[in-house]
């Protein structure tokens, strides 16, 4: 069994990480790990086949510091975790102030080290969002954890707070708007930060998760937003934005045809490779 983790770990070629949320759903011992692994190794497994997972469970409860770091010893030096940020404080009535929650969660999910990539900010559809109060909840946000930059992306779920002026806020503050390929939520591609933090919710029932054409676009794409260049193909709410020599680029499967995300995530991932 030790055999499936002596291959090399996938790069994040071209700074382009492509994963999944979360690594324990039954389905995937089916279909992506291996027959007769131990639960317990899942994340280990899982590592080593993407190069990123975006942790879903933290939105309903941050976890004991102890538990980020035993997730961190658990995966490859150049791995990275993103996070989604607790519930209670995308709920609460008063944004602006939150910033005790903030920092809690920060504070014990800065365990994960160096292997700590982007926290989501996410207010779901019912959550309507007044933009004075998203002000001033962004600026409370933390730039650096323990000496390290720490980047942060925002998705906002109701149609009605997603236009110009939001671009603008979040570019004031170099938040990166999360693009959310779906039909069910507004999904549109402003770039808005350094980083640029999609997550596809097409995968379909298919071998691959994706059509081979459709994942090669995605690579493309990909590597279009990492050479720091916006793409006028896809919806945009504000005015482009300017390119730049380069940007750090995030891609998580998510949903939909769940039982085939690591599969898709694993085709693209090849595909940047080539």
């Amino acid at each position: 069994m030790d055999d499936l983790f002596a291959a090399p770990s996938p790069t994040a070629a071209h700074g382009i990480r492509v994963g999944i949320g979360g690594w324990t759903f039954a389905p995937w011992r089916k279909n992506f790990y291996p027959d007769g692994l131990v639960q317990r190794r899942e994340l280990e497994f899982a590592s080593r086949q993407l190069t990123a997972i975006e942790i879903n469970g933290t939105y309903y409860g941050a976890q004991k510091p102890a538990t980020y770091a035993s997730w961190r010893d658990q995966v490859p030096d150049s791995f990275v975790f993103s996070a989604k940020a607790p519930k209670r404080i995308m709920q609460s009535r008063s944004l602006a102030s939150t910033q005790a929650q903030v920092e809690d969660f920060v504070g014990g999910i800065a365990e994960l080290g160096a292997r700590l990539g982007p926290l989501v900010w996410q207010f779901e559809a019912g959550r309507r969002v007044d933009a004075g109060e998203l002000d001033a909840f962004l600026a409370l946000l933390p730039r650096d954890i323990e000496g390290r930059p720490l980047r942060h992306a925002l998705e906002v779920r109701d149609p009605a707070a997603v236009d110009a002026d939001l671009i603008d806020l979040a570019r004031r503050h170099q938040v990166a708007m999360v693009f959310t390929d779906s039909t069910d939520y507004p999904s549109f591609a402003d770039l808005t930060a350094d980083f640029v933090y999609a997550r596809l919710m097409r995968s379909q029932p298919i071998d691959t998760g994706y059509p081979s054409k459709e994942l090669d676009l995605w690579a493309e794409r990909a590597r279009t937003w990492s050479r720091g260049e916006d793409i006028a193909g896809l919806p945009h709410v504000g005015e482009a934005a300017p390119a730049l020599p380069r940007r750090d680029v995030f891609v998580y499967f998510i949903s939909s045809a769940k039982e085939r995300n690591p599969a898709a995530a694993m085709e693209l991932i090849r595909r940047l490779a080539g």
